[in-house]
């Protein structure tokens, strides 16, 4: 009987893994491209999670040796990649546009939903701080692709980022239904619906459907406001990264030493600066944006196939009650910012 090295087996279950996840990225994209989705604001990258998870709850365990080298390279490197390119959705005329009160409520959006999370999901429900800050990153930043972001840092089980993006979709998708229902209620103006609109909900496919349910200025408004968050995700993930590598008591919870700046948050910065600086044609960035997706959607992905339900069911409700807390204090504390400044 020959033995195949493990250095062999690695090489040999590269490719296959990247054509495995890229074909979920397929079906993913397609999935997401259908009106259904579209109308309900369902991302290739939500998709690709939960046809990953099918996958990784059946066949995987059985498989896994075939396909693991290319599926690590997607949940690690392509990852980074991904939130890079993200970059470039973003300018910094973005933030002039709206002026310091935009630049504000986002800054104690951010704060205050990070500062809660780790109140409610640390003190009061108990819960691990790796769920507790996916959580809390997917909230107040930009839904799922900051829940992959802070994972690249923390170095979150599959499984807890499942959960943390489940979340997500769930008090996200609730948020678009809701929010333009609110909009006659609120006595808000456009301009501050719209604010209140990119500060507040999750993901910014959800963002633009509750906006664009409203009119096309309250869209136009939200999601540069919520580019603005997910600007403030680059130095969240430094300021994170510098607290993980400290040596304190949760072992789990600190990386390799010496990894002490996520260089991926600073290039996401820089592609931010050349994409305001307009120095490269738009045909180039909308390519590169396309790639952007399947980058982020191969990762998801892979996380899927690395997530296991038994972990999550043992979790129970409470990474629940934590997002479902926040979800109320984006609500409640978003509208009496927007009234207030």
């Amino acid at each position: 009987m020959v033995t195949i090295p493990v250095s062999a087996r690695f090489f040999h279950s590269v490719p296959a893994g990247l054509i495995l996840v890229a074909l979920l990225t397929c079906f993913s994209m397609w999935c997401a491209s259908s009106p259904l989705c579209e109308q309900i604001g369902l991302s290739s990258l939500t998709i690709a999670i939960i046809a990953g998870a099918l996958l990784g709850n059946t066949v995987w365990n059985r498989t896994e040796h075939f396909f693991s080298g290319g599926v690590n390279i997607a949940k690690r490197h392509l990852l980074k990649l991904g939130v890079i390119l993200f970059g470039l959705r973003i300018t910094f005329a973005q933030i002039g546009q709206l002026g310091w009160q935009g630049v504000l409520i986002d800054l104690f959006i951010v704060l205050s939903v990070m500062s809660l999370a780790l109140f409610v999901g640390k003190k009061l429900l108990k819960l691990d701080l790796q769920t507790t800050v996916l959580i809390g990153a997917g909230s107040a930043f930009c839904g799922a692709a900051a829940i992959l972001a802070t994972e690249s840092v923390i170095k979150g089980q599959a499984h807890k980022v499942s959960l943390a993006v489940t979340t997500v979709v769930l008090f996200g998708t609730l948020s678009m239904c809701v929010y333009p229902l609110l909009y006659t209620h609120m006595g808000l103006s456009e301009d501050a619906f719209g604010i209140y609109t990119g500060a507040t909900i999750h993901e910014v496919a959800q963002v633009v459907a509750a906006g664009s349910a409203v009119n096309a200025n309250v869209a136009d408004i939200a999601v540069v406001e919520k580019m603005i968050r997910v600007m403030m995700l680059a130095p969240f993930l430094v300021m994170l990264s510098l607290f993980v590598n400290r040596d304190n008591d949760n072992k789990q919870y600190t990386p390799d030493k010496g990894k002490h700046i996520p260089w991926f948050a600073v290039f996401f910065i820089a592609m931010c600066g050349i994409n305001s600086m307009q120095v490269l044609p738009v045909e180039v960035v909308s390519t590169l944006l396309f790639a952007d997706n399947i980058f982020l959607t191969m990762a998801m992905a892979a996380l899927g196939l690395h997530t296991h339900l038994a972990p999550v069911l043992k979790v129970g409700v409470k990474p629940l009650v934590l997002a479902g807390s926040l979800f109320v204090f984006l609500l409640s504390c978003g509208f009496v910012l927007c009234v207030w400044i």
